[in-house]
């Protein structure tokens, strides 16, 4: 089944804004399904622009585990919220995607991994990275999202 976009006047037609918003947020949810039943879960991550994936962490079992390893697609969104206008309108910009969600495994993708991450998410990046011993990250649960598709929307810029 196919959609498209309803109102075409606020569609992300171009990729690289669509990808600072991957960049530029902390947050994003994503959506799984093992046998019927949807799970949501919002999660820190940091979005590799060279290799078109999302990194993230996470406890070494539970349900998010459970429902990747059953079916690997996945769907997902983040937004910037930039609240409401002074015409009573609301002010966003969100990205969707798709995807496959696997495991990383390899020790050196972990670190380059845990170095986007890092990046994205912190404002001391190279003394937080100094700080992760490389037995703690080989213990570390490392998720990568593959993105397939992605499509945005945008209602109303921010003001400078």
């Amino acid at each position: 089944m196919s959609f498209h976009l309803r109102r075409k006047d606020r569609e992300i037609a171009d990729h690289d804004v669509l990808k600072r918003v991957l960049k530029s947020t902390k947050y994003l949810t994503i959506a799984l399904c093992m046998n019927n039943e949807p799970y949501l879960v919002s999660l820190s991550h940091g979005y590799d622009e060279n290799h078109k994936c999302l990194y993230f962490h996470c406890a070494s079992e539970g349900k998010k585990l459970a429902y990747m390893t059953a079916n690997s697609k996945v769907w997902g969104q983040a937004i910037q919220d930039y609240g409401v206008t002074d015409d009573c309108d609301y002010a966003y910009t969100s990205v969707h995607f798709s995807g496959t969600i696997s495991l990383v495994n390899d020790l050196n993708e972990k670190q380059h991994a845990m170095s986007v991450l890092v990046h994205q998410l912190s404002k001391r990046p190279e003394e937080k990275l100094a700080k992760i011993k490389p037995e703690k990250l080989a213990g570390t649960t490392i998720c990568r999202i593959d993105i397939g598709y992605m499509t945005g929307k945008q209602h109303q810029q921010p003001k400078p």
